[in-house]
């Protein structure tokens, strides 16, 4: 059985790691209520080592997987009430996922989406896009969901569209970058082709002849934001807050990158201080953050 003290040290350490990394969309900040920091940083905690496996260093393809995979063993036995290991991360993330009931699967996604980005660098469809963002960015906003307690069936829905919408706009902050340091392409090939277009097109410091396509995928993912914002109104107190917060961020990030002229369309935008405080202030109240929400999407009538 695990101690207080490793208990409290493996907590720490993950608290350590998630604040040690900066984030567009901020992970367990101090928006969320005190006894969600913990749990929030284990799981940061868990998906960051993972990625990073996938990401960083030269390591070869094999010995990438093979640390996956010890990462899903490690859940099989959190699973089954078998682990004995002394990874900080799973002595914290075994307490976490048994105090709050949190569904294995979900853990297994991201391994999932992980794997992917291992062996997997280009999408045939948008379909293909999207079926990515299922598993590796779905899965945080329901184990969100599922840490305040028995998320509604339409609150799922609604986390699941912003979380793919959040991950979309991070891979259109970052078309030239994924293309040029990771040689990874998250804009559909059959999408590319039939706009008449190259791979070598991402890259062009004129990105007027990819604007088209570019501005068709802004849409699609600004109609994600329309239907998953609400989630925002269903939540009270500090998660609320929290929520509706990184969904406005998002959907401001959005709206910038729509506002850029064609020639500058692969410039990723960043939000200022001042744009920080002022999404911070309008997700406090849920009217403000439905009138933000709404007058960024160019909703009519809401």
């Amino acid at each position: 059985m695990t101690s207080k003290l490793e208990l409290d040290k493996a907590y720490g350490f993950c608290q350590r790691l998630a604040q040690s990394h900066y984030e567009n969309f901020p992970v367990a900040s101090l928006l969320l209520p005190q006894r969600l920091r913990k749990p929030i940083s284990v799981i940061y905690a868990f998906a960051r080592t993972a990625d990073d496996f996938a990401d960083e260093g030269n390591a070869p393809q094999h010995i990438r997987l093979a640390q996956l995979d010890a990462y899903s063993d490690a859940l099989k036995e959190i699973d089954k009430k078998t682990y004995k290991g002394n990874d900080a991360i799973f002595i914290a993330l075994a307490d976490v996922i048994h105090r709050h009931q949190l569904s294995l699967c979900l853990f297994e996604d991201l391994l999932l989406a992980f794997r992917q980005d291992v062996v997997k660098s280009r999408y045939a469809n948008f379909d293909e896009v999207l079926e990515y963002c299922r598993y590796s960015a779905n899965p945080v906003g329901r184990l969100l969901l599922q840490l305040e307690g028995d998320p509604s069936e339409a609150q799922l829905k609604q986390s699941d569209a912003v979380c793919s919408a959040l991950q979309l706009i991070n891979f259109y902050q970052d078309i030239v970058q994924d293309y040029s340091e990771q040689d990874r392409i998250y804009i559909p090939l059959d999408e590319l082709s039939a706009a008449g277009l190259s791979e070598f097109d991402l890259i062009q410091p004129d990105s007027e002849k990819i604007a088209p396509l570019v501005r068709s995928l802004y849409q699609r993912t600004a109609n994600m934001m329309q239907a998953g914002f609400p989630l925002g109104e269903s939540l009270n107190g500090r998660l609320g807050w929290e929520v509706r917060a990184m969904t406005l961020a998002g959907i401001k990030t959005l709206s910038l990158l729509i506002k850029q002229p064609d020639k500058a369309l692969l410039t990723r935008p960043r939000l200022k201080k001042t744009t920080l405080i002022s999404i911070m202030l309008n997700a406090l109240s849920k009217r403000l953050y439905r009138t933000c929400c709404s007058r960024l999407l160019n909703l009519k009538g809401q």
